[in-house]
């Protein structure tokens, strides 16, 4: 399976990316897959949601690599959950779109670095998730062209649409320019509440527009989504059976059927 780089992208904020990239991983590694997690956004929260520390200053991090510091083995941490590894990020990274102003190549460092990993045995992972910056930065340009595909998670609320029209004329102009056999893998609703009719409209006209790119799980709204990151740790293992683990387990079986079908019709 060679479609293993996958990015969970959306340039509005507070959509639900990083809690997908967290919960998807732990899903994954603990269907025993083995996961690399590239937390690619500045504030680090795939980073402390997974319990390592963010810290300003502290060295082995995506951005150590991008800077041309550190090459990816050197930066590859272990998270407390089994399968499950991780490249840390932090606030030093914001910087590093100046940085690298007069590097012509530099939107394809990180497709460059992953690369060396990609075709080394002894770091074999099953899937490797990049959680984007909430911005369509140099950072989310990165992760585009390192990326076999993408998973956009989609609030179900008003102009959300709207938004996603400008990251698919993005996604667009890098699969002309810069990366031709990017795909979408797969929208998933999230923040879903079936009480509230624009989450039902909002899903219908997703559905109609996009068809079967849209996962059949919606991750609903709960509170225990939004508490299990101060503790470190994914919903999954924070909650087992509150409605967003029982939707992220869901979700992640959906996630790997997908490439069971793309096997079996191989």
């Amino acid at each position: 399976m060679d479609k293993k780089i996958i990015s969970v992208i959306n340039q509005k904020g507070g959509v639900g990316k990083t809690t997908t990239v967290i919960n998807l991983a732990a899903g994954l590694s603990m269907k025993g897959k083995k996961i690399l997690v590239i937390d690619l956004d500045p504030q680090g929260n795939a980073t402390t949601g997974l319990g390592l520390q963010n810290s300003h200053g502290s060295d082995k991090t995506i951005y150590s690599v991008l800077n041309g510091n550190d090459k990816i083995p050197e930066v590859i941490k272990s998270t407390s959950f089994t399968n499950l590894d991780i490249i840390t990020s932090n606030v030093d990274l914001s910087g590093l779109e100046v940085e690298t102003a007069g590097d012509s190549r530099r939107a394809f460092k990180l497709k460059d670095e992953l690369s060396l990993i990609l075709n080394d045995s002894r770091a074999s992972y099953d899937y490797i998730l990049i959680d984007c910056p909430p911005s369509l930065s140099l950072l989310t340009i990165m992760a585009l062209v390192a990326s076999h595909a993408l998973v956009v998670p989609l609030q179900t609320e008003f102009f959300a649409l709207e938004g996603l029209t400008q990251l698919l004329k993005t996604i667009e102009r890098i699969k002309s320019n810069l990366n031709p056999s990017l795909t979408i893998r797969g929208i998933l609703l999230t923040m879903f509440d079936k009480r509230n009719k624009l989450s039902g409209q909002v899903e219908l006209e997703a559905r109609n527009y996009f068809k079967n790119k849209v996962y059949r799980t919606a991750v609903p709204r709960n509170v225990r989504l939004s508490e299990a990151p101060s503790h470190g740790v994914p919903v999954l293992l924070y909650d087992k059976i509150c409605p967003g683990s029982k939707a992220y387990f869901k979700f992640t079986e959906e996630f790997l059927e997908q490439d069971k079908q793309v096997e079996s019709a191989a």
